[in-house]
């Protein structure tokens, strides 16, 4: 953008904020609810917000396909956590329930779970089936920060 602002979805009321590149790590806050841009941990989709993490955000989004019943889903989220807390704010790392959200996980074809993709302009770039580490959650997402 020639302005050096780039768009970031609220993780708690969606709210689409504009903040100077140089500024992503420096803790910004929300301009409408005043919540933390970034918390270190993967927020939460739904159907509802879904849509709009993926297509305003001007980073990259990072979402985990993933259900409660999934042993090696169990298994990935701490290290998904994790990944969040060093890829924040180059990224943005969400978690969507595909037992709650079956209409998304269809939409993209989730097949096997858990499955890690990279949406950038609401359009997928990247997309990883399987349980992985921090370590190389943090490589695989950084190819595309």
């Amino acid at each position: 953008m020639s302005d050096n602002k780039i768009h970031v979805v609220c993780p708690h009321c969606g709210a689409v904020n504009r903040i100077p590149r140089e500024k992503l790590g420096a803790g910004p806050k929300c301009g409408k609810c005043g919540h933390a841009l970034f918390t270190g941990q993967p927020v939460d989709l739904d159907g509802a917000s879904f849509q709009k993490m993926i297509t305003r955000n001007d980073i990259p989004v990072v979402v985990d396909f993933w259900a409660p019943w999934c042993g090696p889903c169990k298994m990935m989220a701490p290290a998904f956590a994790q990944a969040t807390a060093q890829l924040e704010p180059r990224a943005r790392l969400a978690k969507v329930n595909t037992e709650v959200e079956q209409g998304i996980a269809a939409q993209y074809g989730i097949r096997s779970i858990p499955t890690l993709m990279v949406f950038r302009n609401g359009q997928v770039v990247a997309q990883q089936p399987g349980a992985m580490g921090p370590a190389d959650i943090v490589r695989w997402v950084s190819q595309f920060v």
